[in-house]
């Protein structure tokens, strides 16, 4: 029987508190070959939040899982009325400094690879190439019965003509593009099938309860096997997805920086957390390292 997914993390009393020293994480970047592990904590200055932490989305919403998608009507009327009300404003999101400062660490030829739990595309956006999307990416929808896949844009204007009078309020955006909207204000939302053949459409993302694509797994591993390094930014690393990458670093005693404002599962392995908004922290690692970011200026 498939277990619900983990959601929720209770750090215990003795781990080591965050620092706001930022020399590791230049010295690891200075020397090269680091590998990137981000979380939906990088995106929070875009206007995406986090899902965990103050704030986060989970304080207060349960993300829709593959379980309840792929078995009730219900489920996925409710999901795709959200969620194209959510992608109104998820698609507008622009990077911030945070993905251009990795962008830049790239450019450079510091980082060996950039693997993303987000699915908001937004690293791309930034400049970095060969993006790793763990969870895949919003961007496109996929079709459960003849696997095509096809662009989210393209079936946002679908949903709009199908839906003209859809027009309500939502109380807030999740990380997932997911917004916050009761059952009345779906109930007459209409969904789409696949325009191909006729199936359930599917966002192109790993739902919470759905296993990411072990060739993916692999892929993610052999960057790390690669890496001098593995930094981790903006994420808690609750769920196994990530978290196994830091593991694997560590059995290899590869050194592991994080940059996140709360605790995370990874803490216990890493050499530092440095507890400081991304966007500044990583924007000061730019400037010590004497790299241009767009959009950002030294102070």
């Amino acid at each position: 029987m498939r277990t619900r997914p983990t959601l929720h993390w209770t750090p215990p009393p003795d781990l080591p508190p965050g620092t706001t020293d930022l020399r590791p994480v230049v010295d690891a970047l200075g020397a090269g070959g680091v590998l990137v592990l981000s979380g939906a904590g990088i995106s929070t200055e875009s206007g995406i939040p986090a899902y965990r932490g103050e704030g986060g989305s989970l304080n207060r919403h349960t993300p829709m899982t593959y379980q309840d998608f792929t078995a009730s009507p219900q489920a996925r009327r409710r999901y795709w009325a959200r969620s194209h009300l959510g992608w109104r404003t998820f698609g507008r999101a622009r990077p911030n400094a945070g993905h251009q400062a990795v962008a830049a660490f790239a450019r450079r030829g510091l980082l060996s690879g950039v693997i993303t739990q987000n699915v908001d595309g937004l690293h791309q956006a930034a400049g970095a190439e060969g993006v790793v999307e763990l969870h895949g990416s919003l961007a496109r929808v996929r079709c459960l019965a003849c696997d095509d896949v096809t662009s989210r844009r393209d079936l946002a204007v679908r949903l709009e003509e199908a839906n003209a009078a859809f027009a309500p309020v939502a109380a807030e955006i999740n990380p997932d593009g997911d917004a916050d909207l009761s059952d009345e204000q779906v109930a007459d939302f209409r969904v789409l099938p696949c325009a191909a053949c006729g199936g359930v459409l599917k966002p192109d993302v790993v739902f919470f309860g759905e296993t990411v694509p072990a060739q993916r797994i692999e892929h993610c591993r052999r960057l790390v096997s690669a890496a001098s390094s593995l930094l981790v930014l903006g994420s808690s690393l609750t769920v196994m997805s990530g978290l196994r990458f830091v593991r694997q670093a560590a059995q290899a005693d590869k050194r592991i920086l994080i940059i996140n404002r709360d605790p995370t599962r990874g803490d216990p392995l890493a050499r530092t957390r440095v507890s400081l908004p991304l966007g500044p922290a990583l924007s000061s690692v730019a400037d010590a390292l004497n790299l241009p970011v767009e959009g950002h200026r030294a102070g």
